[in-house]
């Protein structure tokens, strides 16, 4: 029954995916005599925790139950109360916990504030399960570095487009939809000037009936040769949109960029933007995950740097032929297969004609 409410919790925290940056999703159910009387999940940073939602719904029903939670109560005054408090107040005889919280200022705290307080404590239920719901803030609150996934559309051949240049659209409209889920769950997208000047795109999520949230754009544009007059810059969107040069940028184009709305980063001193300096630039802003769109300049970089984290690939049974034709990745690449990063924990599945590959990088002597 354990692993029942705690599913029921994971499922509530889900509902949050893309909305609780840079906060964790967490999931709360609170069970008494068998029966659900109490329900929560956090909606967004700088509103009730979970368990409050759930401990408010359960009302005077709390008093003798289970809370079952995705993660440990927090004990720590930040935007909100300390969570253990309210379990404890509300009465709660029993706490199962999918996983601690490895924030430092939690940390195993909160389970031992409950402990301390009378109530049994049960730990590691479902704890893989909450563990990769939740992969993004764990590497963020162990790193302060975001959460960096990799995502193309590729042929069975491994074309990203035709030898004159044309990728509209290697897949259907199934695998197009998901990516626009994709932009929607990350905080941040990020593409290369090449991209930019080749196909002028808006980068913004495009869901049925308007839904979705746009993450904030970034385009790695070493010299500033984004155009003033470029959709991502000339759009009604909340996002924002950064622009990563280099010293080597003219002061002429970056005062441009800046008259346009764009916030403009100088990152390094060339001639490419520093992929890992970025990175913790993005950190610092409590920009917690990356969804990078390519393409094979951009995608080569990110391998050869070592920032990559999963790999989210869309592949259609179509071949399209040709040496000069690109592929999803650049760079130097490697000089024997043995050498090449892998994917483990690899997952396929369908969308529509198309067939949809995540896995996680798995680097060699890492």
């Amino acid at each position: 029954m354990d692993k029942s409410y705690m599913k029921l919790a994971l499922k509530l925290a889900a509902r949050a995916r893309g909305r609780t940056s840079p906060n964790p999703m967490v999931g709360a159910v609170v069970v008494k005599d068998g029966n659900i009387v109490g329900r929560g999940f956090h909606q967004k940073a700088g509103t009730p925790h979970a368990e409050i939602h759930a401990l408010r719904e359960a009302g005077s029903e709390a008093r003798g139950a289970t809370i079952y939670v995705t993660l440990e109560p927090c004990c720590h005054y930040g935007r909100t109360g300390p969570c253990s408090e309210a379990v404890i107040q509300a009465g709660i005889a029993r706490a199962v916990v999918a996983m601690a919280d490895p924030n430092p200022l939690v940390a195993g705290k909160g389970l031992k504030r409950l402990e301390e307080a009378g109530i049994s404590v049960t730990l590691g239920v479902m704890e893989e399960e909450a563990r990769r719901l939740n992969e993004v803030f764990l590497k963020y609150i162990a790193t302060r570095l975001p959460f960096v996934v990799a995502k193309a559309a590729v042929s069975l051949d491994g074309k990203i487009a035709t030898r004159s240049g044309k990728s509209r659209w290697i897949t259907g409209p199934e695998a197009r939809a998901y990516g626009h889920l994709l932009r929607d769950r990350y905080d941040a997208i990020l593409v290369g000037i090449g991209t930019i000047l080749a196909d002028d795109p808006a980068l913004t999520t495009r869901l049925p009936g308007g839904r979705g949230r746009d993450p904030v754009r970034v385009v790695l544009d070493s010299r500033g040769r984004t155009p003033p007059g470029a959709k991502v810059l000339n759009q009604s969107s909340e996002a924002p949109t950064i622009i990563a040069v280099t010293k080597e940028a003219p002061f002429e184009r970056i005062a441009a960029l800046r008259g346009a709305g764009a916030e403009v980063l100088v990152v390094s001193e060339g001639p490419r933007v520093d992929l890992p300096a970025l990175m913790k630039l993005l950190g610092a802003r409590e920009i917690t995950s990356v969804l990078i769109e390519g393409g094979a300049g951009v995608h080569g970089s990110a391998l050869e740097a070592g920032i990559l984290d999963k790999a989210a690939w869309f592949i259609a049974p179509k071949i399209i032929g040709g040496s000069e034709a690109p592929g999803p990745v650049g760079g130097f690449g490697v000089d024997d297969p043995a050498e090449a990063p892998e994917l483990e924990r690899v997952k396929m599945r369908r969308l529509g004609k198309d067939f949809y590959l995540e896995g996680y990088f798995k680097y060699r002597g890492g």
